[in-house]
């Protein structure tokens, strides 16, 4: 049936008399077809509408395949420059839509997105194949990966020939026809996999809220959390009630603070039972099938398990001297741990409290008695650790490091109006990079705070291309006339995602494949910065009461000092669960787990999880290793083995002075700097003078006793 203007129009035909409707408006031109005039070049996300991101990803596929095509069949004789480089400088396209769309689909996404999202995925997974299974390509790359050794190639060159070479072969180029076909159904199946697991636990995080009627029930909660939660009732139209969601910010202090055991139950078993309640958003068939699939894989490639294949290319390099690293932790851990559970549960009996101590009732109980044994509040805390004052104390740390600074800029497109700019320059003037923040949660934001990019830095046609980098976390938002107050876990968290951000920051790589480094390498950057946030010296620097600018008192500043190593045995511990179930489900040989739940249950008691602890992630919500790209799978160790390397760097700055300028420089150039171009145990050598210890990082965590000091 035609529309009423439409059949007025057909009736006009041959009718001057009459006027003509008018034309249809010309559709927006697409911005990923145009070149960016924006400051630094920033993309112009006004302009840019959902129905610009599918014909984008089509037209960067479809080029990238005619550069693949015209370097595959080149008649000339392979060589680096027409074969390796080529390759790796090629793509630029889909680049640009794909750095945006990865961003927009962590950060602000929706239902039109994620729909994209599952097409453009099978996509990108066809040509990633097509590239990798393409055999005239791959032998003009192992043409040129053969002669590395004897090519007057720089050593950053001989690295990535070998990067590429060994890509391709993990990329089933030397396959067989029939492997090479099922390799390619089981890459486009895990892609669409992986984005249904992330979907799914979104859609569950988001669902559930914890609606408090009664004032009595908010008992013990501090006025700011209990601002925070009328702020979300109101916005979810619930005025005069408290709402509180599973999003970092709303959970955890209400778990610490809120003396209502059963709605702690409540919140924490929403939380732990995500996508593990059966219908359409239950992970658990999803998870099985994503680890049975990468067994397949895994073996197709001529590797006994996922591990093995994830592992040959990092730093740990076989399973075993994973879970040697998680046995030597762990070990310790649980004892303190459990000696942590009797004092708890001895404070829950003299609360006069039946029962015995549960996991809701773990982190109520541990700030009692932090509280009484350190006379430390956490909500004494927060007034010295307002969000910006963080954020430049973060920045300062940076500066009087390595020189850069850091400036807001108000002039550059954003995604959201609370993503805050900072132009950033080195010491001599010259520009790094922009750097973005991102810091509350919504709706449409996945959980959890990472550092990303919008655009890489590398070398293009002799000049430095800077990078655009971003930190999203999900903080406690602004309550009532208080600006953002931070715990310290997530004064924590900013420097840690920051420390990401430097890594980005001060690359100076030529190719962009060789801003990466392996996985239990990157968190190195990340990791170590953390140590300055609590340094008393830094402290004193940016921790300033949001109403009077007060310092924050020494006294705390000792408090905070004396109560570090409290309560490492239960984050520990369950870091360490979440680390060995991981591994447990990347070392499967055979693709037979039926049941996610018995597999699980059987894999944390296999360790002698106690039950007071339930483990960082449970399967059905640990998107680090079956979410989308599924990065973290047989990798979530990482965090250790780079605490490990950061507790032992952190020693070379304590032993010359924590603003050192010779240690700093040197850990810019040797780690910051270098990215991916040497192997990362050389780059970590060539900082410390030596490979990194295990000891440091025992003594830190309260795990092992403090060395005595060296006398003179």
């Amino acid at each position: 049936m035609r529309s009423g203007l439409a059949a007025v129009a057909a009736i006009a035909i041959g009718a001057p008399c009459l006027a003509q409707p008018p034309a249809a408006p010309a559709p927006e031109p697409n911005p990923f077809f145009a070149e960016w005039t924006t400051p630094f070049g920033m993309p112009p996300f006004e302009k840019i509408r959902p129905e610009h991101y599918l014909p984008a990803f089509e037209a960067g596929i479809a080029e990238r395949r005619k550069e693949v095509e015209a370097i595959a069949t080149n008649p000339a004789a392979p060589t680096f420059a027409n074969t390796v480089e080529a390759l790796e400088n090629g793509g630029l396209a889909l680049a640009k839509v794909g750095d945006v769309f990865s961003t927009l689909t962590g950060a602000e996404t929706n239902d039109e997105l994620q729909g994209i999202n599952r097409k453009v995925a099978p996509l990108l997974s066809a040509l990633r194949d097509d590239i990798r299974l393409n055999d005239a390509l791959f032998a003009r790359v192992k043409a040129v990966w053969e002669k590395r050794e004897t090519s007057s190639l720089t050593p950053e060159q001989k690295k990535l020939v070998d990067d590429t070479y060994k890509d391709f072969v993990r990329g089933g180029a030397n396959l067989a026809p029939e492997q090479k076909k099922r390799f390619r159904e089981i890459n486009q199946e895990l892609s669409l996999l992986g984005i249904r697991f992330g979907d799914d636990l979104l859609k569950e995080t988001n669902a559930y809220r914890l609606v408090v009627e009664k004032k009595s029930d908010l008992a013990g909660l501090p006025p700011g959390v209990v601002a925070a939660a009328a702020d979300a009732a109101k916005a979810a139209k619930l005025e005069g009630k408290w709402v509180f969601t599973l999003q970092a910010p709303s959970i955890w202090p209400f778990l610490t603070f809120a003396e209502k055991r059963d709605l702690r139950k409540e919140i924490l078993t929403a939380y732990t039972t995500r996508c593990d309640k059966g219908g359409e958003t239950d992970n658990k068939a999803v998870l099985t099938k994503i680890a049975a699939l990468r067994v397949e894989k895994a073996k197709l490639l001529g590797f006994p398990t996922w591990a093995d294949f994830v592992l040959d290319d990092n730093m740990a390099k076989t399973p075993a001297r994973v879970y040697d690293l998680l046995d030597r932790v762990w070990k310790p851990a649980l004892e303190v741990a459990k000696a942590d559970a009797k004092e708890l549960q001895a404070a829950m009996t003299a609360d006069k409290v039946a029962g015995r101590l549960e996991p809701w009732d773990w982190r109520y109980y541990a700030e009692k008695v932090r509280k009484a044994r350190y006379d430390l509040d956490d909500q004494e805390l927060r007034p010295y650790f307002p969000l910006d004052r963080v954020r430049e104390g973060a920045f300062s740390v940076a500066n009087r490091l390595y020189g850069i600074t850091f400036t807001e800029r108000t002039d550059v497109p954003k995604y959201h109006p609370e993503v805050r700019t900072f132009e950033v320059k080195d010491a001599d003037g010259t520009f790094l990079a922009l750097y973005t923040a991102d810091n509350h949660p919504r709706p449409g934001k996945r959980g959890g705070a990472w550092c990303g990019r919008l655009r890489e830095q590398w070398v293009k046609d002799g000049r430095d291309v800077r990078p655009i980098v971003t930190n999203v976390t999900n903080f406690t938002r602004p309550a009532g006339d208080a600006p953002a107050l931070l715990s310290l876990e997530e004064v924590e968290t900013l420097f840690h995602e920051f420390g990401h951000a430097l890594h980005r920051i001060l690359s100076r790589v030529t190719y962009r494949s060789m801003s990466g480094v392996p996985r239990d390498f990157v968190e190195l950057p990340s990791q170590i910065m953390e140590n300055w946030a609590l340094e008393p010296e830094v402290l004193k620097g940016y921790a300033r009461h949001w109403k009077t600018n007060e310092p924050i008192p020494a006294a705390l500043v000792t408090k905070i000092g004396t109560s570090k190593k409290y309560g490492q045995g239960f984050a520990t511990v369950e870091y360490t669960a979440a680390s060995y179930l991981d591994m447990n489900w990347h070392t499967l040989k055979e693709a037979k787990v039926e049941d996610a739940t018995a597999f699980e249950t059987a894999s944390l008691a296999k360790i002698g999880l106690i039950p007071e602890i339930v483990s960082r992630y449970r399967s059905p919500y640990f998107q680090h290793i079956f979410g989308p790209g599924g990065g973290y799978s047989a990798g979530y160790y990482s965090y250790l083995w780079s605490e490990v390397l950061d507790a032992d760097a952190f020693e070379a700055f304590r032993e010359k002075g924590i603003f050192d300028k010779t240690t700093a420089t040197s850990f810019r150039k040797n780690v910051l700097e270098k990215g991916g171009t040497e192997e990362a145990m050389s780059l970590y050598r060539a900082f410390r003078g030596r490979e990194p210890s295990v000891e440091p990082l025992l003594v830190r965590r309260g795990l092992a006793p403090e060395r005595p000091a060296a006398t003179k």
